[in-house]
């Protein structure tokens, strides 16, 4: 079964469930979620209001190749204690769903990485992007910003296990020009 979506031209939204045919063209694209979702028979789950402003929403995820379920000891003080603004969720490995501060999307990112590893000693180093080929939504604090920091903490991460430090990944980051 698979569901599939997209956004026309005049704005308009269209969803198709491909088993059964169903197809549905609206202005809102939540409406036509909706109505596909339960054509499939699928539970619909709304979007979560929008955030305060100054604030952003996104997933944390350790997503590291040793990385065990939630009940390892090494979550324990994040579970019990996690960054204010955060929740523990389970996406097959230990995660926290957060709605931070900061100026933008990686500023508010890289304060939760920088407490999480100060506090708990653990390093979060993915967004739980699972396609960040797919190159969609809002500019810099949207899914768009999600998808830069994903690359960059699983960068930072990749990086570290083939002995890679600091110096060589700033270096790159400068030898591009990025300001």
């Amino acid at each position: 079964m698979g569901l599939s979506f997209h956004r026309n031209p005049d704005g308009t939204t269209t969803g198709r469930n491909d088993s059964s045919g169903f197809t549905v063209t609206n202005a809102d694209p939540e409406e036509v979620k909706r109505r596909v979702y339960e054509d499939a028979g699928w539970e619909y789950h709304p979007p979560p209001p929008p955030v305060p402003p100054g604030h952003h929403r996104f997933t944390l995820v350790d997503d590291a190749f040793d990385a065990a379920d939630c009940d390892d000891p090494r979550y324990a003080s994040l579970q019990e204690n996690p960054p204010e603004g955060c929740r523990p969720a389970t996406w097959g490995r230990f995660a926290l769903k957060c709605e931070r501060p900061g100026a933008t999307l990686l500023d508010a990112v890289a304060d939760t990485v920088a407490e999480i590893r100060r506090e708990h000693g653990v390093v979060m180093n993915s967004l739980g992007v699972e396609k960040p080929g797919e190159w969609s939504g809002e500019g810099r604090d949207g899914y768009q910003g999600e998808i830069v920091a994903h690359l960059l903490l699983a960068a930072v991460y990749r990086a570290r296990l083939v002995g890679c430090g600091r110096r060589p990944l700033v270096r790159l980051l400068d030898a591009t020009g990025i300001q």
